[in-house]
């Protein structure tokens, strides 16, 4: 028996009118320190524990900023 992966996808919204960030999502998904730009608000997961890889892929046509998580988000 060959073991294979099963590859899973779980796509979730993420609405301001609902109270929610897409920057304290994407801060929470990384284990990083990011600040909304839009109400100011810092949101630190830096502490978080069982990140083990994060990547940020952009088609090659994107502005090179979007590297960073922060303007990506923001």
């Amino acid at each position: 028996m060959i073991p294979i992966a099963i590859y899973h996808c779980n796509i979730g919204i993420v609405s301001r009118g609902k109270g929610k960030s897409a920057v304290a999502a994407a801060a929470y998904r990384s284990g990083e320190k990011l600040t909304n730009e839009w109400d100011g608000m810092t949101h630190d997961y830096t502490r978080k524990r069982g990140v083990i890889h994060t990547e940020i892929l952009l088609p090659s046509h994107a502005p090179p900023s979007f590297s960073d998580r922060a303007t990506l988000w923001n």
